[in-house]
């Protein structure tokens, strides 16, 4: 009996390593699933995704977001995924790292997006969070804001914040504020 389990054990080493997985190195549920949401990604021209480790760290991301209405037409913004191990039972954290005046983005590049926070399910799944994040872009929320200023001239005044976009997405500044060029 114990030299059936060998020779079973020999058979499932030899197809993990027919299949280019290196002995022994298991995948987790949350790398499985993640594998999944990626070969199931449905992304529209304006959104690209990269991995800047290669292809070995899926669970490290990028992803690229280039607007084609709205405020924020024309800009070119760059978020990172990290996704835990424990995905999908967690959400990704997402952070923005092009600096944007956004008023669901502050300054650090935090996210205000409530599937990332509170809402998060099980069922959502990569695609689902793209696709907010893509919605903050062509509808910024001033009702749950992260960048406060923003949110009040959103709200206040729609016309200065398109100015105020423009302005920082050119790479110039809105107040004491500097903002580097994403157009």
């Amino acid at each position: 009996m114990i030299r059936l389990f060998k020779v079973k054990e020999k058979q499932r080493e030899n197809a993990e390593n027919a299949n280019g997985r290196a002995p022994g190195k298991k995948q987790s549920a949350g790398e499985l699933r993640l594998h999944k949401d990626i070969s199931e990604l449905n992304l529209p021209k304006s959104i690209g995704i990269s991995f800047p480790n290669g292809k070995e760290d899926l669970m490290y991301f990028e992803v690229t977001i280039r607007p084609d209405e709205g405020y924020y037409r024309g800009g070119n913004f760059v978020f990172t995924f990290q996704v835990p191990s424990i995905y999908p039972h967690e959400a990704p954290k997402v952070k923005c790292k092009t600096k944007v005046y956004h008023p669901n983005i502050d300054l650090d590049g935090n996210v205000c997006l409530n599937i990332l926070r509170e809402d998060w399910k099980p069922v959502l799944n990569i695609n689902t969070i793209i696709y907010g994040l893509n919605y903050l872009f062509t509808e910024p929320n001033h009702e749950d804001p992260l960048n406060h200023d923003a949110a009040a001239v959103l709200r206040d005044n729609p016309k200065t914040f398109e100015s105020n976009v423009r302005r920082a997405m050119a790479g110039g500044y809105v107040g004491q504020t500097s903002f580097p060029r994403c157009m």
